[in-house]
């Protein structure tokens, strides 16, 4: 039985570039296969099918680089979708994903306009009453408390992964294109990944690695009460894309090269699916990134 993303909306990668680098993990000299990336977007649709998570497929927003990754859309809970606010190259799908899931059934909702940025579920990861975010890279700060009251979640926990910086020391990195800072975990759906909710038998199951975040919210994690907790490597979380993954509580649909985070989900009964996506990573997203669960 599928506990969490039970359903997902996800678009395609008919338009996916890394030509305009507007986050730190993306090299706008690498070019892009957009073949490739089709297919590789493709072998995640059919792994969530494989997982048993109804999938609904929309066009992607035409000439949208980014338009792939349909998690920065809005976040979502019983019914009403808080539409994100993105950064100046993605302004084009912001109409189109209000469209998109207002025609999906979906109440949607706009934040107030003094509030810059939101980026949607991909900052904002949810796990029964508690929802992680982060600031600065993505999203405001004050967009935490307003997304916690729209949607009635009881818990917020305000975070902050380590930023970008020119040489690995320095000043923090401004990214050249937005104009906004940036970090190689600029959403925190690269830094934390919930496995599973919790049930009548055993707390939540979250995965995250303290080594990509801030030593307050480290502490943080680490005293947070009521969750079961996996230590990702850095390594895996920033190469591998290990937390960008979507799980059903049973299954993990994963990013390939993660072997020790790989082995500890068996270890505690997951059956996983791996998947090897190289062009998509070149954007600086993976599994999580393109699907918005929707259930």
């Amino acid at each position: 039985m599928l506990l969490i993303n039970k359903k997902v909306l996800v678009s395609g990668a008919d338009y996916f570039t890394d030509k305009d680098a507007i986050n730190a993990q993306m090299n706008s000299s690498i070019p892009v296969d957009l073949d490739k990336a089709i297919k590789e977007h493709q072998s995640i649709v059919e792994a969530f099918k494989t997982a048993g998570i109804e999938v609904i497929q929309v066009k992607p927003p035409a000439n949208c680089q980014d338009g792939i990754y349909t998690a920065n859309w809005a976040l979502v809970r019983n019914g009403r979708a808080v539409m994100s606010r993105l950064p100046n190259k993605r302004k084009p799908e912001e109409s189109y994903a209000l469209k998109t899931l207002y025609d999906h059934g979906l109440a949607v909702i706009e934040l107030p306009k003094e509030i810059e940025s939101f980026s949607g579920q991909g900052d904002a990861i949810a796990c029964d009453d508690t929802l992680f975010c982060q600031s600065p890279y993505r999203t405001s700060i004050e967009a935490h408390s307003q997304v916690k009251n729209l949607l009635g979640f009881k818990n917020v926990l305000s975070l902050r992964t380590n930023p970008k910086r020119w040489f690995g020391f320095g000043p923090k990195k401004i990214n050249r294109i937005t104009k906004w800072p940036d970090s190689l975990t600029y959403d925190i759906d690269l830094a934390i990944a919930v496995l599973r909710p919790k049930t009548d038998s055993s707390p939540a199951l979250i995965a995250y690695c303290p080594e990509v975040f801030e030593p307050e919210s480290q502490k943080q994690l680490e005293e947070l009460e009521g969750f079961e907790k996996i230590i990702v490597t850095k390594k895996e979380a920033l190469k591998s894309f290990a937390t960008n993954l979507v799980s059903t509580g049973e299954t993990v649909i994963l990013n390939s090269n993660a072997p020790l985070f790989k082995a500890e989900l068996a270890s505690r009964g997951f059956k996983v699916i791996e998947l090897d996506l190289p062009e998509l990573k070149k954007g600086g997203g993976s599994i999580r990134c393109s699907s918005l669960t929707i259930d």
